[in-house]
């Protein structure tokens, strides 16, 4: 008798009858793909918060800011076109270039000795210490506002009653006008912000020294290479990218100074703390030139992002040493 031999199952794909509906994808799938059904929705619901305040309160202003820099306009009767007489203006008005040079030495200086500081002290506590409270300190100041800080050091810092001049003549030094002389008013101002925001600067430093393999120093250890040789070798070249990115953000906001200035100084003495930002305040809310305030602030925002791309491309922000 004959066995009829089976042959084995083949592990070929069985292909499909013509006509017949395609097997429905997984929904494991189908989030692989493209997400399931509804998630644009939702994102949209999400986003749409954040996307209302930024078109309301940044993206409209700002083009109605542009707009106004074309125009003669006083709040109390229609804008009227002017064209670039505003910016003619702009480039002949000697308080406009003065109100520049004043802001660009506050920045100089703010950047300089803030970056310093903020550096020194990130590097100490992530080589030193890494204690939560130390850091929550180290914060503190960031917490207050500018007015409540400019109000304090003004206090601080008076001629007459100031605790900062009542040590400085008890230790037989004639007593420092900070605030009232043409040659410390801008420098103390500096300091003031610097005091404030130095402790978080150093946070967001601590932050990307966090991100460098702690594996480096100990090889550089091994090696025999000091603190500072690992400082110059090793932590600033791979802290790099965010100190760039921190770099940018702090000169965006050292052209914006303002409320420091509008509590302590007021713009004086002799003009001499008169930066661009008080100045653009002053022409529109005090003699209500809004169309030329308007051309200043456009100037402004040219120059930092002149500033930032310029900024960007010099330090490399977007690219890092690490592997």
């Amino acid at each position: 008798m004959t066995v009829a031999s089976s042959s084995p199952p083949s592990r070929l794909p069985s292909r499909g009858v013509e006509g017949t509906a395609p097997k429905p994808r997984s929904g494991r799938k189908r989030e692989r793909d493209g997400g399931r059904p509804g998630d644009g929705a939702l994102a949209a619901l999400f986003i749409a918060p954040a996307m209302l305040g930024f078109l309301v309160f940044l993206l409209w202003p700002t083009l109605r800011g542009i707009y106004l820099s074309f125009t003669r306009f006083n709040l109390l009767t229609p804008a009227e076109w002017v064209g670039l007489d505003n910016y003619r203006r702009m480039i002949n008005d000697p308080i406009f270039w003065d109100s520049l040079k004043v802001t660009v030495e506050y920045v100089f200086i703010n950047i300089g000795v803030q970056t310093v500081s903020a550096l020194a002290i990130a590097v100490l506590l992530q080589r030193l210490t890494q204690s939560a409270v130390l850091r929550g300190v180290v914060l503190t100041p960031y917490l207050m506002s500018n007015v409540v800080a400019g109000i304090v050091w003004l206090w601080m810092l008076d001629t007459q009653l100031g605790i900062g001049n009542e040590i400085i003549a008890g230790l037989g030094f004639d007593r420092i006008p900070f605030l009232a002389d043409e040659t410390w008013a801008i420098p103390t101002i500096a300091l003031i912000n610097v005091w404030r925001h130095v402790g978080y600067t150093a946070l967001l430093l601590f932050a990307g020294l966090q991100a460098i393999p702690n594996d480096m120093y100990e090889a550089a250890k091994v090696d025999g290479a000091s603190e500072w040789r690992m400082f110059w070798r090793i932590t600033l070249p791979l802290l790099r990218p965010v100190l760039a990115v921190v770099l940018i953000m702090t000169v965006i906001g050292s052209f914006q100074v303002f409320d420091t200035v509008a509590v302590t100084t007021n713009g004086g003495p002799a003009n001499a703390t008169n930066v661009l930002q008080f100045y653009i305040y002053g022409s529109a809310f005090g003699r209500f030139q809004f169309g030329y305030a308007s051309a200043m602030s456009v100037a402004l925002l040219v120059v930092l992002s002149a500033i930032t791309i310029l900024q960007y491309r010099l330090t490399r922000a977007g690219r890092t040493d690490l592997g």
